[in-house]
């Protein structure tokens, strides 16, 4: 199994994804890269080491220099290709994919990914397999240790955020990084916010002890921790480290839709200004409903962090995300960042003396019900034309599969671009509602 698209390639590492497979990738990446360093880095998954170092030594046999970061969260290297002069990057990572997967996500000279014609010519060049002439003068391997510590600098020094009102409140985290790209990253970052940090699968040895995707079902363990521990909040993230979830201080995950709704409430307070957010389609009304709330606005783009960015980019936005758990912000670089993310939450419960509880409660109140369906032996294009009509009476959007929206509810059935399933994403003021949609759509396929 490997699948391709805007987010990159993903397979399997004992047939599709391998080092050698891997190696056709750094050649097409050096074919459309222009002349210049290239920044690399990968998640904490065994099979990762090989990869990268196979795609590394054909970087330099034609000729480039690679900027080796070694274990890092995804943002850390989009936020090096920022803020040095390299020309694009590379990230071996199959983020929330089990552990038997791994991926490919590749990175622009502007350190956001690869825009979908980009990915497509990628591909066309992968499959020529065109064979490239080594250099006459080989590219060398530059280690660098000091990327994590680079990136919490600048997330601690964000302007948009008040460092020593969090540094005197000194909170108490429980982080739960999965033992994945952010093991070390994530702990880093909360120490030089000041707080008291409890670590929990914060070694980054590929062993992931829970399941990948920060979920509520997921993090049982973080919640007992917070709780046990009288701390203050739990953070989780996914094996890369570009995804965030809450816990409050009752041990009660909030549900990754609210990571982006807590990181711009803060915002909006210090800032005092309206904002254009950017979310995709099956992220929170809550956002929404904050936004009108506080004479700012929401526009959607399709699902994907790149379609998201390039939205940004169109409207002005300096705030955007995905309900997922990805906060991006322009003022630190253009991607979803759990550093970035973990900085502005913290920043929003330093604002007052109540409790992220009592936070959450301020903000507007939705659940939202995550299923999926799927696809062997299905043509998903069908599916989204048996369910297009089944609503009369909402508003119908069919820029990314087919989304149906109310006042107050709405439901999103498409196609996945990482796994091979369908997604039915659906929200409501409760779960019961929720579900109801799901159902209606489930009984369409």
């Amino acid at each position: 199994m490997l699948i391709r698209s805007i987010s990159g390639v993903r397979g399997l590492t004992e047939t599709h994804l391998t080092a050698e497979s891997s190696v056709v990738y750094a050649r097409a990446l050096h074919q459309l890269l222009p002349e210049g360093v290239i920044m690399a880095g990968r998640d904490s998954r065994p099979s990762g080491e090989d990869i990268i170092q196979a795609m590394m030594g054909e970087l330099t046999q034609l000729g480039r220099t690679v900027i080796q970061c070694g274990i890092v969260p995804t943002p850390t290297v989009q936020f090096m290709v920022h803020n040095t002069e390299a020309v694009g990057g590379f990230i071996v990572t199959a983020s929330h994919n089990p552990i038997e997967w791994n991926g490919l996500k590749f990175v622009r000279e502007d350190s956001t990914f690869f825009h979908p014609n980009e990915c497509e010519r990628l591909f066309e060049l992968v499959d020529a397999n065109t064979e490239l002439p080594d250099s006459g003068d080989p590219g060398i391997i530059w280690p660098e240790q000091n990327a994590i510590q680079k990136h919490v600098i600048a997330c601690a020094s964000l302007k948009c955020i008040d460092l020593n009102r969090i540094q005197r409140r000194h909170f108490k985290i429980v982080i739960d990084a999965v033992n994945g790209a952010g093991a070390h990253a994530l702990p880093v970052m909360l120490e030089s916010l000041g707080c008291e940090v409890i670590e929990l699968n914060c070694e980054p040895d590929g062993e992931f002890t829970r399941g990948t995707e920060p979920l509520p079902e997921n993090l049982k363990d973080l919640c007992q921790a917070v709780t046990s521990h009288s701390a203050d909040a739990g953070f989780a993230v996914d094996p890369d480290a570009d995804r965030l979830a809450v816990v409050n201080e009752k041990g009660e995950a909030l549900g990754e839709e609210y990571t982006l709704v807590l990181a711009a409430d803060g915002y909006l307070n210090d800032t005092g200004k309206s904002e254009k957010f950017v979310v995709n389609l099956s992220t929170s009304l809550a956002l929404e409903k904050l936004a009108e709330a506080k004479n700012s606005s929401v526009t959607r783009s399709a699902v994907g962090e790149i379609n998201v960015v390039n939205k940004m980019n169109e409207i002005g936005s300096d705030l955007g995300g995905e309900g997922n758990g990805g906060v991006i912000l322009r003022e630190c670089h253009l991607g979803r960042d759990s550093l970035v993310a973990v900085t502005m939450v913290l920043n929003r419960m330093s604002q007052s003396d109540e409790s992220l509880s009592a936070i959450h409660k301020l903000l507007p109140q939705f659940v939202i019900v995550k299923d999926k369906v799927g696809l062997e032996g299905l043509d998903p294009e069908k599916l989204i034309e048996d369910v297009n009509n089944l609503f009369d009476d909402a508003d119908k959007n069919t820029l990314d599969g087919v989304k149906f929206t109310w006042d107050n509810k709405w439901v999103h059935l498409r196609k996945s671009n990482t796994e091979p399933i369908m997604r039915i994403y659906a929200e409501a003021h409760t779960t019961k509602d929720a579900q109801e949609l799901v159902k209606q759509v489930r009984s369409c396929l």
